[in-house]
């Protein structure tokens, strides 16, 4: 299962396994303070990709076809969430104020569908 918490929300024990899930570190987190496994830089939006996007959600579903199409370019890099997500609950870390649509909401998608969780998969891309 896995499930979405914004950086500035408190840890739980239903968390599970925790990765942070952002190219960048979010700002005014100490390293020390947030309690995540690991730090997955790799799965986030390539920086020319979320400078474009620039959290409009008027640009909301060609992010999601850019970033999919990202993702499926390097598929490896979703792995360490695909494996703990077989075998747990995982949450995905991010640090964007708006909830609804932001590279975390856009990879949780794009997991459920490779995972088989969900029936209705993200466009596929070309």
């Amino acid at each position: 299962m896995l499930k979405l918490k914004r950086v500035y929300e408190p840890v739980a024990s239903s968390d599970g396994i925790r990765f942070l899930v952002e190219r960048l570190w979010p700002r005014g987190v100490k390293k020390t303070a947030l309690q995540v496994d690991a730090w997955l830089k790799v799965v986030g939006p390539s920086t020319t990709l979320r400078r474009w996007f620039n959290h409009d959600p008027g640009k909301w579903n060609e992010f999601r076809r850019r970033y999919f199409r990202e993702l499926e370019a390097n598929a490896e890099a979703v792995d360490p969430i695909l494996k703990a997500a077989r075998r747990g609950r995982v949450t995905l870390v991010y640090s964007s104020r708006d909830t609804e649509h932001n590279n975390a909401v856009a990879l949780k998608d794009y997991l459920e569908s490779r995972i088989g969780k969900k029936r209705s998969a993200p466009k596929r891309v070309a």
